[in-house]
């Protein structure tokens, strides 16, 4: 019974590519082609997209090499062990604030679509309120309980996106795609540097490859996950480029929300799909943010040994908060840029750097 009990509570590979997913997949998903577009000023950023996802697969396999060394802890506890109580709990709390801040991002970026394009008029604090505590319910509920809603929701999210590419490709033009390269590799590079956030969320496994059921299938994860999530991401950027144009990408804040508008379907029961799916959208933005959130949570109770739903209570009001520091559009995207470098130094450099001092030190008691 003990037994049986214990693989219950520990999170399937297919729970646990869902939460890669979902994390990864957030407000990104709707800004990304108008971000790469933007820098490029050229239709070759899907290009972009796939050397960056196959750079975020070389750091967060490095982040698995890690975990394995560690296989009972979360980061949170092992950081500690390798580098100290002081410096493992101040990289501990950094990560934190980094989480606090996603979410501050994800429920300000909900607030901002859903008052313009569904609930026109409807008070932000009822928004973020009704997504604030939805999510509460669900991380009081721990790992498990996230990974079993986001099995459910994955599907429909995944349909729903292949849904609106399928639709784009009626009033897509290839000719917006043309010439390929023809300025060569350098704004291919510069795209790049608008990706960092897109892929964010791909090193949750540094948190919960411990909770998995099988670990040794974490990097079947990673690849399974990243090419999903590229996919998406590329096919979506190119029908943008393809409908809109170069030009009329960047002259837009939410592209892949205006290739919804503007695509009518005749053969569905509902003519204008834009409302069912972007309430769908909301589920995926739902799943990031509680991902999000629990991650602040999971650190700042084991960093402080305190209580979890405690810290979940506390950090409610907080992520409130930093919601409202964007004052303006340009400011969320800045925001955007600010958390996608971080999450280059957190989860690139400083697990990279961790792996090499436990290799070094196992090297030196050998």
């Amino acid at each position: 019974m003990t037994i049986r009990k214990t693989k219950a509570k520990r999170l399937t590979t297919v729970q646990t590519t869902a939460i890669f997913v979902c994390f990864i997949m957030g407000a990104e998903l709707i800004t990304l082609p108008r971000q790469t577009v933007e820098l490029a000023r050229t239709a070759d950023v899907w290009l972009s997209i796939i050397l960056s996802g196959c750079v975020t697969f070389l750091f967060v396999w490095i982040g698995i090499k890690l975990s394995r060394l560690f296989p009972s802890t979360s980061f949170y506890e092992y950081v500690q062990q390798i580098t100290g109580k002081f410096i493992g709990k101040g990289l501990g709390l950094l990560i934190a604030i980094y989480y606090v801040s996603i979410s501050g991002f994800e429920l300000r970026s909900v607030n901002e679509v859903t008052s313009f394009f569904l609930l026109e008029g409807t008070p932000i604090w009822a928004l973020s309120s009704l997504l604030l505590w939805i999510s509460l319910y669900l991380c009081l509920a721990g790992i498990y309980g996230i990974g079993k809603i986001i099995q459910i929701i994955f599907p429909i999210i995944i349909l729903a996106c292949i849904l609106i590419c399928f639709l784009g490709v009626s009033v897509f033009e290839p000719n917006h795609l043309r010439p390929v390269l023809s300025e060569g590799l350098p704004p291919v590079w510069k795209a790049m540097k608008s990706t960092p956030l897109a892929f964010a969320g791909s090193e949750c496994l540094l948190f919960i490859l411990c909770q998995m059921e099988r670990p040794q299938q974490a990097t079947r994860v990673v690849g399974m996950g990243l090419g999903i999530a590229v996919l998406f991401y590329t096919v979506s950027t190119v029908i943008c480029i393809g409908v809109f144009s170069v030009e009329g990408v960047i002259t837009r804040t939410w592209p892949f929300f205006d290739l919804v508008r503007s695509v009518e379907v005749d053969f569905l029961l509902l003519e204008r799909l834009e409302s069912l799916l972007f309430s769908i959208w909301i589920l995926q933005i739902f799943s990031t943010f509680t991902m999000a959130y629990y991650c602040a949570a999971l650190g700042i109770s084991q960093i402080f040994k305190v209580s979890y739903a405690k810290t979940l209570f506390f950090l409610l009001p907080l992520i409130y908060i930093v919601s409202h520091i964007p004052k303006s559009r340009n400011e969320i995207s800045a925001m955007a840029m600010v958390l996608g470098y971080a999450a280059c130094i957190l989860f690139a450099i400083v697990p990279t750097i961790l792996l090499l001092i436990t290799y070094w030190r196992r090297l030196g008691h050998d």
